[in-house]
């Protein structure tokens, strides 16, 4: 009640915020909307999962290209106005589905998610160095505990409502439904006010004067990116650290999550729905959790929670009780949300401003295809390792990176120290 009590009270007074929050659900429940419609649609015109296979992997290539663009644009134009024009674009690709019928139209439902793919591609950078543009730093923890909030909403929500709505009126209502949730988000966008320079300056929080922060300014921009990120504090090392690490054993639990139903636990699509299920709700109790985190204690608190998910997988590669593993996905999700939470925050706040888009596009490009490369290795892993074993190397991967960045982040601080 606290937490909502205090969402309420910060939407009120970050009406900005709130508006680019708003946008982000709608998109999102358009989106889901669409998946499910999509990949029933793919399901019922090839009769295999081959084409659901190869719609998954068209996303990959989008994020390793676009990503970096789309954050390099967000330093140099207006990230409101190109948020808008993705958005309007990706509502017109998204009518193309509407009119597919048959096999012999599969091309279009290719070429129309490659293209969706590289829309979103470009929107996600944008969207998040938009973030500390309109929120003070020191309200970043909650703006991160209610996108992990929107994300576990949208998850369960949007695909529950997706489902019911292709069964009852067809897939190609939940295309329509989805470009429409492009149109609403773009317009809602399009009201957002984003600060100036001076209120930018103000709600810095900073006490230098203006022409000292506009010449720090002009120094930091002929410093070259990785030179200035090398530069920064130890916990922004260490974050950036657990975005490049992470991703590389995270394909492993997405595909054993659909994996250890059907194999382990003989329940089908039941329990993949349990599963995912369960994933939901820990994402929607992480926020909870999130408030009580100390500002000073971020990347403590996002170490932490990494070793104990690879703990928590670990126990869940040998358990051999549907509900007990169900409720153990919900503190997997819950501990990952935190520490999700910490980590972005944390790379919000010790990120100069000027260089932010081209942050969140590097580290977007790199996650979305490491994890599908994990995805994949993991596939193939499956052929000549069992799924236990798999998930146990899964959480032991965690467990190490957690311990080694530790390491890390201890030796740059006492360097600095010294």
């Amino acid at each position: 009640m606290n937490f909502i009590m205090k969402s309420l009270r910060f939407a009120r007074e970050e009406k900005e915020y709130t508006k680019l929050f708003t946008a982000g659900v709608v998109n999102g429940i358009g989106d889901r909307f669409f998946q499910v419609a999509l990949l029933a649609m793919m399901i019922r015109l090839t009769g295999s999962g081959l084409g659901v296979g190869i719609v998954l992997g068209l996303r990959m290539l989008p994020f390793l290209l676009l990503a970096p663009l789309g954050g390099w644009l967000a330093d140099r134009f207006s990230r409101r106005t190109l948020m808008i024009w993705t958005d309007m674009l990706r509502a017109l690709i998204a009518l193309s589905f509407f009119g597919v019928s048959g096999p012999e139209q599969l091309w279009i439902v290719y070429s129309s998610s490659f293209l969706l793919a590289c829309g979103e591609a470009m929107y996600a950078p944008v969207r998040k160095s938009a973030i500390p543009v309109l929120v003070a730093p020191h309200r970043l923890l909650t703006v991160n505990s209610l996108e992990q909030l929107m994300t576990g909403v949208v998850l369960i929500a949007g695909s529950a409502v997706g489902g019911v709505i292709a069964v009852l009126f067809g897939s190609g209502w939940s295309f329509v439904i989805n470009a429409v949730s492009f149109v609403l988000a773009g317009l809602i966008v399009r009201s957002i006010v984003f600060p100036s320079m001076g209120s930018s300056a103000r709600r810095s929080e900073t006490s230098q004067a203006e022409a000292q922060h506009s010449l720090e300014m002009e120094r930091e921009r002929r410093t070259p990116l990785l030179r200035t990120l090398l530069a920064g504090s130890a916990a922004l090392q260490a974050a950036l650290l657990l975005e490049l690490l992470v991703p590389v054993f995270n394909g492993i639990d997405n595909v054993l999550i659909s994996v250890y139903p059907v194999e382990e636990f003989g329940t089908g699509e039941e329990g993949v729905g349990l599963f995912y299920g369960a994933l939901g709700l820990g994402l929607l109790l992480g926020p909870l959790l999130a408030q009580y985190v100390r500002e000073r204690s971020l990347i403590g608190v996002g170490l932490l929670c990494l070793f104990l998910e690879g703990l928590l997988l670990i126990l869940l590669s040998r358990m051999d009780h549907l509900w007990f593993a169900a409720v153990v996905y919900v503190v997997i999700s819950l501990v990952g949300g935190v520490g999700n939470i910490c980590v972005d925050t944390m790379i919000m706040r010790e990120t100069p401003s000027r260089l932010q888009g081209r942050v969140f596009g590097l580290t977007t490009a790199w996650s979305g295809s490491m994890l599908g490369i994990s995805m994949f290795g993991a596939g193939l892993a499956l052929e000549v390792i069992e799924p236990r074993r798999l998930g146990w190397y899964g959480g032991a991967g965690f467990v190490v990176t957690a311990m080694l960045i530790t390491l890390i982040y201890s030796m740059i601080r006492r360097k600095v120290r010294a």
